[in-house]
């Protein structure tokens, strides 16, 4: 029996395009933010996925286990000077965030790996975890968004948005 190159490619085709379907219409768009803050340049990359009406805290990001924080390739932090943030002296360089949500308390991982998939999590490359500070939002947030602040002179502050949850962490360039 021969079957032709036309045949196996539709049949390809169709089988991806099937693949593709059984996964949904979501997709999580990359994301890039930068911010000057002390005369140094900070940057945040990720994935920002979208509420679609799914129930985010407590449910698509359950409480109590390790969130990527964000989707697709772990959140990359890249750091252009060392830093203090909560009880963590970082020095210059590039690290992925992570977090421990709960419904009152959150902790920020800070793991010395860097662009690894969003299940990948390897607790033996933490750098460090310090508590955040939470805020419930008014309004909710659609789609996941992470922000660098400049709150003047040396402070920043590194701020994760969705839902109506605002998890942040300030921090202190070093001289």
């Amino acid at each position: 029996m021969r079957i032709s190159f036309a045949a196996i490619a539709t049949l390809a085709f169709l089988l991806v395009s099937e693949a593709s379907a059984q996964r949904g219409p979501f997709t999580s768009p990359q994301a890039v933010v930068k911010q000057s803050i002390g005369g140094t340049e900070f940057q945040v990359d990720y994935y920002a996925p979208s509420m679609h009406g799914r129930k985010v805290m407590g449910g698509l990001v359950p409480y109590g286990e390790v969130w990527c924080t964000g989707a697709n390739i772990a959140t990359g932090f890249t750091l252009g000077a060392d830093i203090q943030m909560g009880g963590l002296k970082m020095p210059k360089g590039e690290y992925s965030i992570w977090t421990l949500p709960n419904a009152q308390e959150w902790m920020l991982i800070i793991n010395k790996e860097t662009g690894q998939f969003h299940l990948n999590y390897n607790v033996s490359l933490d750098f460090g975890r310090t508590k955040m500070e939470l805020k419930t939002l008014p309004d909710a947030v659609e789609t996941f968004r992470v922000e660098l602040r400049d709150e003047g002179g040396k402070k920043g502050r590194l701020v994760l948005l969705w839902e109506n949850t605002e998890a942040s962490m300030p921090f202190t360039v070093l001289p």
